[in-house]
C-alpha cells in the first residue's frame, strides 16, 4: 500500500523549516494534497551520562507549549556539519560541558506521517566542564540527575519534550540492553 506522488510545491520556506503541499494517490482514498513539513538540517539529541551514573538535563520554558519541563541537549546540524560534531557543539553551547567520547545510538523519523524530520540520538560520556552555556537562551538550569530521579521525571510528565523522552527511555531501554553480557 505505497502511496504515489505526482508533485510537490512549496508554500513556504525558510533556515528552520519547509511547508510543502504533495500532490499524493492514496490507496483507497484517491488523490490529494497532502501538507508535509521538511526540515532543511538535520536533528541531533544527545544521553550525556557521567561516570556516577548521573544525565546532564536542562530545564527550560518552551514558548509554543507554554510549559516548563527537562530536556537531553539538542539541536541542528549547520549545512555541511557533521551531526556527530553539531551534538558536541551543542552540548558544550546550552551545558558548558565539553563532550568526550560521541557514540551514536539511534536513529528515527520523529513524525513520519507529516514530515521529513530525522533525529540521530547519542550517548555522550567523559564531559569536561568549560565554564558556564555559550547559550544563556537554551536552558533556566543545567543538572547532573540522578538515573531514578531521571526515572520519576519521565514517569511524572516533567520530560515533556519529545525528542528528549524518546533519548531518554531507548537509552535506559534497548541501548543499555543490547549491551548486557
Amino acid at each position: 500500500m505505497e502511496w504515489k506522488r505526482y508533485g510537490q510545491r512549496q508554500v513556504y520556506g525558510s533556515p528552520w523549516v519547509e511547508v510543502w503541499l504533495d500532490d499524493v494517490d492514496v490507496p483507497g482514498v484517491g488523490r490529494i494534497d497532502h501538507h508535509v513539513l521538511r526540515m532543511p538540517r538535520a536533528s541531533t539529541t544527545a544521553v550525556v551520562t557521567n561516570e556516577r551514573g548521573e544525565f546532564l538535563l536542562i530545564h527550560r520554558h518552551r514558548f509554543i507549549t507554554g510549559r516548563w519541563g527537562w530536556e537531553v541537549p539538542a539541536g541542528w546540524a549547520d549545512p555541511d556539519e557533521d551531526p556527530d560534531a553539531a551534538i558536541a557543539r551543542e552540548v558544550e553551547e546550552e551545558t558548558g560541558w565539553r563532550p568526550g567520547r560521541v557514540e551514536l545510538m539511534t536513529e528515527y523519523d520523529a513524525i513520519a506521517g507529516i514530515s521529513d524530520m530525522h533525529f540521530r540520538s547519542y550517548h555522550i560520556t567523559g564531559c569536561t566542564e568549560v565554564g558556564e552555556p555559550e547559550d544563556v537562551s537554551e536552558a533556566a538550569r543545567v543538572e547532573w540527575v540522578s538515573e531514578a530521579e531521571v526515572i520519576k521525571l519521565l514517569t511524572s510528565g516533567e520530560v515533556p519534550d519529545g525528542p528528549s523522552h524518546t533519548a531518554l527511555s531507548y537509552y535506559l531501554g534497548p541501548h543499555r540492553l543490547a549491551r548486557r553480557p
